[in-house]
């Protein structure tokens, strides 16, 4: 998670979103809840010197938290774009309703893109189709309106996907959420990825065998989503809350 303003309470940190996707997990498992007040107290201290906290649960109770940095590319890659490529459909997610500790999967699509000098994977399912990114989820430009792949093809439900949602429909905004065949893909204007670290990523070109796709990064629309982030004090949050 990203701590904005140096404050779990901030509205774009989340705090309380996912402290209770960590409580949905835990109780799917049977695990053995932690001490919150610990869990919290263990965070406000990492935060002071680190800007993405990483709070691992353990099935005993105990926590493990640590901190990173902000990619330094961060900017680069927010304003024009990266490359990704379609990862084989043999590196699928574990457990895609739960962000759990096994990432290897996501890892090894990650690295083998990289080879193609990609910098992200889109992991696609049997039939092809596109689920999401290997850090995040996926959002196309189209119509007029968003698409993003459904929670049913088995993707992780990312906070900032469930935030962009609401953010949109309270724009006034269409969202589909509908599965990403390549009939879909081949018609975006423009496509991006998002997770709670990096924010809004925009994808300008997509490797996969039969060919690149090409998409526009710096396409209008991206600002729609961009706008989100800076609106901490909209009547938006209160609906929310």
């Amino acid at each position: 998670m990203r701590v904005y303003e140096n404050s779990l309470d901030s509205n774009l940190t989340h705090w309380l979103l996912h402290c209770d996707r960590l409580l949905l997990s835990l109780k799917t498992f049977g695990w053995q809840q932690p001490d919150w007040n610990l869990v919290r107290q263990g965070a406000k201290i990492i935060l002071t010197h680190f800007p993405i906290l990483r709070i691992t649960l353990f099935s005993d109770g105990r926590e493990w938290i640590t901190g990173r940095l902000l990619p330094e590319d961060l900017t680069e890659k927010q304003t024009n774009g990266v490359v990704c490529a379609v990862a084989s459909a043999e590196f699928g997610r574990s457990l895609p309703s739960h962000k759990t500790g096994n990432y290897l999967s996501a890892w090894l699509a990650k690295t083998t893109s990289q080879k193609l000098n990609a910098q992200e994977a889109i992991l696609i399912d049997r039939a092809g189709n596109w689920l999401e990114t290997s850090t995040g989820n996926l959002w196309g430009w189209r119509d007029g309106c968003w698409w993003t792949p459904p929670l049913t093809v088995g993707i992780l439900p990312g906070i900032m996907r469930s935030q962009l949602i609401q953010w949109l429909q309270y724009q006034q905004q269409q969202v589909k959420e509908q599965p990403w065949t390549m009939n879909l893909v081949k018609g975006f204007e423009a496509i991006a990825y998002s997770n709670s670290v990096v924010e809004i990523i925009p994808i300008h070109t997509v490797k996969q065998p039969a060919g690149s796709l090409e998409y526009n990064p710096h396409h209008p629309s991206l600002q729609i989503l961009r706008s989100f982030f800076s609106m901490t004090t909209s009547p938006f949050w209160y609906t929310l809350r």
